[in-house]
């Protein structure tokens, strides 16, 4: 599945707040209006799932789904991955098996800041990531208040 006819609706959904025309881009006004696109809505709610694992707030179903470095036990050595929370990403063959729970969710949570990952409480962490993700997406840089 594509996500560019939901980034459509998105778009589509901008030009009439700022009266723009169907051919205007509508970049300034998602910016100007806080939106992220619908890429980074997506990684938005698989790290915010992963915190929701991390913090013990998550069901049980998507808890199995992950399995943290630091309880991976190989060759008896200790990882520096484990000690900045990550989880482990399963190595795939298949484009599509990329896309399963298990692999994104870890694959983004591993790829944000240690910033980020660390707030105390949800509010925080959404806060954090959306700060983080929409200067990522946009290109911006993050606020000297935000490190």
């Amino acid at each position: 599945m594509t996500i560019a006819p939901v980034q459509c609706v998105l778009n589509a959904a901008a030009r009439p707040v700022y009266g723009l025309l169907p051919r205007d881009h509508v970049s300034a006004a998602a910016i100007e209006l806080h939106w992220l696109p619908v890429e980074a809505c997506i990684q938005f709610k698989l790290c915010l799932l992963v915190h929701l694992t991390v913090i013990g707030n998550a069901p049980t179903y998507i808890t199995d789904l992950l399995k943290p470095v630091s309880s991976l036990t190989s060759r008896g050595t200790v990882l520096r991955s484990a000690t900045k929370s990550d989880f482990q990403v399963q190595r795939t063959r298949l484009k599509s098996a990329e896309r399963t729970f298990s692999v994104a969710a870890a694959k983004s949570w591993n790829n944000l800041p240690l910033h980020v990952r660390i707030a105390a409480n949800t509010d925080t962490f959404k806060w954090r990531l959306k700060t983080f993700s929409f200067c990522t997406f946009y290109n911006q840089s993050l606020p000297t208040a935000f490190m």
